[in-house]
């Protein structure tokens, strides 16, 4: 086991580190000596922009050497900013999802988008960075416990240096609202309001968080004699959410006129291409917070996995265009659009360990899989109104296994370089890899489907027939999405 992919998110700023020069590994808490070195050498403009820093409260009481304490400053800046980028990805998702669903619900699909990210953040805070990351261990790595309601969010800087615990929290907020608004698009245009309120709350207080814990917490994941590898979350963030929406569409049933009695699957379009279109790109803007920001640092690895997302997510939006252009004779905008989608949510795990050409392949396939497979659950008669499962369940399943083939460097997690099996590094890590997916999807489809049947059973979980032929803005809100003009046309002309 190596002590930094254990312990990512606790061990303290040193200036020991174990890991190969080439691509060390990094923590929450402060990068290995190896890329300090190389970052203290930073350019004259940010030493400059560095240097203005240097007279805040934070610097002037740190006991750090005044090169580290700026460097540490530059890392929480950066982690912020990238938390920013990821916390404005929650308006990419409510465009897609607002844009493959019908106008009469476009207000209701606002406001759960608005509510995943309110509450799941208000959750996230109360219970679940307790459980992921702050409180003791519990059951040998697989369960978290203590340091509940915002425990240390006011504490500065550590004085040995790293992230501060508000700055963590933030990144990791904004992860949490993520992984909770997936299901949304899924669960669209039939599903009561307040249950899914209560959905969120459950799944950023309890649910994420023990996968966290499992991971990123250095749970017993991280402590395998191979430890597991998802550098960004492939399927900590993308496929808990995509499980959860496959629970979630399969348990609420398909919408009103979705299958015909034979069980063909009618097409339902959505209201707005040009949304989602908007929201696709929204969300690529923002994966340059969720992958480089997972960095953790401010560091010259930043750009290099920048490019590589970059990369995948156009290889994959290419791909699903030539695959779906073949199978129906068009390039369907809406597929092109999830074909980015699903090329970003790939390389997320895999992101810090692959070339760039192997970035381009791993998006590519994540783009060919997400065409083949919203077509496997619709044949299946699970309605997903967005492609949520196949984007962030299929597609996140496969960038995390794909470490296990095309593994080239240290990410921080897998301890070695050229761990993948094609750079002959053996089963081991692919193993890990299929140990970590399969239980993970065990943990997640089980409890989501008891907290949507406990839901459906006690508050209720689907609208009736009437509000959702009428359309949940009316029928949930009390006004539609889209209001009359009440000023006449030609009024002033």
């Amino acid at each position: 086991m190596i002590g930094s992919a254990a312990s990512r998110f606790q061990r303290p700023f040193s200036t020991s580190a174990s890991a190969p020069p080439d691509h060390p590994p990094t923590s929450l808490s402060g990068p290995p000596a190896g890329r300090r070195r190389k970052r203290l050498a930073l350019t004259v403009l940010t030493v400059a922009a560095v240097s203005a820093l240097w007279a805040s409260p934070v610097a002037a009481q740190s006991d750090l050497p005044e090169g580290v304490a700026s460097q540490v400053i530059l890392d929480n800046l950066w982690v912020f900013i990238a938390g920013v980028l990821v916390f404005f990805m929650q308006a990419g998702f409510a465009l897609v999802e607002a844009g493959l669903t019908r106008a009469k619900n476009v207000a209701n699909i606002m406001m759960k988008n608005l509510m995943d990210m309110s509450a799941g953040v208000l959750a996230f805070a109360l219970f679940g960075f307790g459980i992921a990351f702050t409180g003791g261990e519990k059951l040998g790595g697989w369960f978290g416990w203590g340091a509940f309601f915002m425990s240390g969010f006011d504490d500065a800087i550590p004085a040995e240096g790293g992230l501060s615990t508000a700055t963590t929290f933030f990144f990791q907020a904004a992860f949490a609202a993520t992984a909770a608004t997936i299901v949304s698009g899924a669960m669209a245009e039939r599903t009561k309001f307040k249950s899914y309120f209560v959905y969120s709350f459950v799944i950023t207080a309890l649910i994420y968080p023990i996968v966290l814990r499992w991971t990123w917490g250095g749970g017993w994941l991280a402590q395998l004699d191979t430890p597991f590898s998802d550098f960004a979350g492939s399927t900590i963030v993308h496929a808990t959410g995509g499980w959860a929406a496959m629970m979630g569409a399969l348990i609420l049933g398909p919408r009103i006129g979705k299958y015909t009695d034979e069980g063909i699957p009618r097409a339902i379009p959505g209201h707005s291409i040009p949304f989602v279109v908007l929201g696709a790109i929204i969300l690529f803007i923002g994966w340059f917070g969720f992958n480089p920001g997972s960095e953790l640092a401010a560091d010259e690895f930043v750009m290099q996995i920048a490019v590589r997302t970059l990369l995948a997510g156009c290889a994959g939006a290419v791909v699903a265009t030539a695959v779906v252009w073949a199978l129906d004779g068009k390039p369907d905008v809406s597929m092109a659009a999830n074909g980015l989608l699903a090329g970003l949510v790939a390389i997320t795990a895999p992101v810090g360990a692959v070339t760039s050409p192997v970035s381009i392949l791993i998006g590519a396939i994540g783009g060919a899989l997400v065409v083949f497979s919203v077509r496997f659950f619709d044949r299946l008669r699970i309605d997903d109104p967005v492609g949520a499962i196949s984007v962030h369940g299929v597609c996140g399943t496969w960038g995390t296994l794909s470490i296990g083939l095309f593994a080239r460097f240290d990410d921080a997690f897998l301890g070695r370089e050229n761990a993948g099996l094609f750079y002959g590094g053996g089963f081991s890590q692919m193993g890990t890899q299929l140990v970590m997916v399969i239980t993970h999807f065990i943990f997640v489809v089980v409890t989501t489907g008891i907290m949507f049947m406990a839901i459906k059973n006690t508050i209720g979980l689907r609208v009736t027939r009437e509000e959702e032929i009428a359309g949940l803005d009316t029928e949930e809100h009390g006004s539609p999405g889209y209001g009359p003009d009440l000023v006449p046309a030609t009024a002033g002309i």
